[in-house]
């Protein structure tokens, strides 16, 4: 049933919020479960605008990191502005300093224009804004966003401690904002790279586990496995990949980075990231796969139609198949082009007329056969017995791929999809947890069964979630048995203004809410720190 939004609550998700001097406390109803002991960690925007500057696009305003406790049944709140150089420099200058993704920073007016014209051939001053996650390297935590730049913050305080530049350990010009972190504490990643002639291509770095040493794991980054791009000056935009004990599944999309435009355009013009997209509309997809162990290439040329892709919900091994499960965008336009946040601060109907020309949101299931032989050709080889997603063997040695639907529904996405990301990460799994886009706007969380496709809903009138967190119970016998944490923003719907919410990862019913005084605008990922 289609939920309408006519009040506009959603607009509160993008606006300017000042930090906390120190954590407050929440006001509970229901029972906090006792076994819940840490921190949910989220980041996204805090700040959308600097003196009379705005910024324009969703991935835009500076770094806010936020924090819930949890500790004997009690519930703390806090948030801080992360000490980027990007933040920093604009609350001194009281300009935007820095391009971010959809704005470009003006050069200095009290510049002259000698000044100017020399700061010019410095280059690119790339953003470290670390908007859109938070995790742990060893045993500190990082927040990122898709540069080489990741910022060190302590995860008690929320205070900045340092930057770290990627480019001075290992080959890539960026990394995306989802590692996967294996239950060793062994992260891995990826991003582009100059390869061979200066061909372009995609780099998974290796970040190992805290050593008996105690030395930094980021000084021990390594390069395990290179990618070839299908065009060698344009890499596709990867926000994410696939991870199995044995296998790494890069999936490239046809939204590509101009690197010429990049790296010309950028302060003659006025442009930003935004500008530098543009969509290979005859490549369709290309899927890639490599052996983690060995870091070693596939050579087998998986091919299916146009999509975009953010974000992996699970990829896992079984009999000579890969099952990659992803939350897709059907064709080549960028999604990106419809977050600006013109349109996404828009009255409820602008909203829904902008997101009808939208690319439309389906999760799929694809299925990658890793033993090939030739005398299959024109066959299906897609042999297990509970999908019907296909793969056929074509005469010029490609693959064809065609996806199993595992959710649809007409411009409503499932995203930010979460698993039960400890024990079933690249294994078989069955559920899911995503958050539900309505027309973009978030206005529910669901529950996903991928092989029933049965779906749990929570959902509230003028209540607006993000990403749901799965917290395992210490004890869980079974892959649901645990909670899952959201924070909702609900302007319209009594005196306080947003809350965390705790639900049953069973059935999705309410467990417990902790209510807070103060606003808190859209985050996009995070992470459960266990006490």
């Amino acid at each position: 049933s289609r939920v309408e939004h006519p009040a506009g609550g959603y607009k509160k998700l993008f606006e300017t919020v000042e930090e906390l001097a120190s954590p407050v406390t929440t006001h509970v109803t229901g029972r906090i479960p006792t076994w819940l002991r840490g921190s949910l960690l989220r980041c996204g925007p805090g700040l959308f605008e600097v003196g009379s500057e705005p910024y324009y696009h969703l991935f835009d305003g500076q770094a806010l990191l936020h924090k819930f406790d949890f500790k004997e049944g009690h519930v703390t709140y806090h948030r801080r502005f992360i000490r980027t150089d990007c933040y920093v420099r604009a609350m001194t200058e009281k300009r935007i300093v820095i391009t971010e993704f959809g704005t470009y920073a003006y050069p200095d007016p009290c510049k002259n224009i000698f000044s100017r014209f020399f700061s010019y051939f410095k280059g690119v001053e790339v953003t470290d804004n670390a908007l859109v996650n938070v995790y742990p390297v060893g045993e500190d935590y990082y927040a990122c966003t898709e540069t080489n730049f990741i910022t060190r913050i302590n995860p008690d305080t929320l205070e900045t401690i340092k930057q770290v530049d990627l480019c001075k350990y290992v080959s890539i010009n960026g990394v995306t904002a989802h590692p996967h972190i294996e239950n060793d504490g062994t992260v891995y990643n990826i991003g582009n790279c100059f390869g061979k002639n200066f061909a372009l291509a995609y780099n998974i770095i290796r970040i190992p586990p805290l050593q008996a040493d105690k030395e930094d794991p980021v000084n021990k980054s390594q390069v395990v496995v290179q990618f070839p791009c299908s065009d060698r000056f344009k890499p596709s935009y990867v926000h994410s990949f696939g991870l199995t004990p044995n296998y790494i599944v890069f999936v490239e999309t046809p939204v590509k980075i101009n690197l010429l435009k990049f790296l010309s355009s950028w302060s003659l013009w006025g442009a930003n990231y935004m500008d530098c997209f543009e969509s290979n509309e005859t490549m369709g997809v290309w899927m890639h796969v490599a052996e983690k162990k060995k870091g070693r290439l596939l050579n087998f040329k998986y091919r299916t139609s146009a999509f975009n892709l953010f974000h992996h919900i699970n990829t896992y091994e079984d009999n000579g198949f890969l099952i990659v499960d992803l939350c897709t965008w059907k064709g080549f336009e960028f999604i990106y082009n419809y977050l600006y946040l013109v349109n996404l601060r828009g009255n409820w109907d602008e909203v829904k007329r902008h997101a009808e020309k939208a690319p439309q949101p389906e999760a799929r299931r694809y299925v990658l056969p890793l033993n090939i032989d030739k005398a299959d050709t024109g066959k299906n080889l897609v042999t297990l017995p509970y999908t019907t997603a296909t793969a056929t063997l074509r005469s010029d040695e490609t693959i064809w791929l065609e996806p199993e639907v595992i959710f649809s529904g007409p411009r409503h996405a499932f995203e930010f999809p979460q698993i039960n990301y400890k024990k079933y990460s690249g294994k078989p799994y069955t559920y899911t947890y995503g958050l539900g886009l309505n027309h973009f706007v978030p206005d529910r969380l669901c529950k996903l069964n991928v092989k029933t496709k049965e779906t749990w809903v929570w959902q509230e009138p003028d209540s607006y979630p993000s990403e749901p967190i799965f917290v395992s119970h210490p004890d869980a016998l079974e892959e649901d048995d645990g909670v899952v944490l959201s924070i909702v923003v609900s302007p319209g719907t009594g005196p306080k203004p947003a809350y965390l919410l705790i639900l049953s990862a069973k059935d999705m019913s309410e467990v417990a809410r902790a209510e807070v005084e103060v606003n808190i605008p859209v985050t996009f990922h995070g992470c459960f720190k266990r006490a």
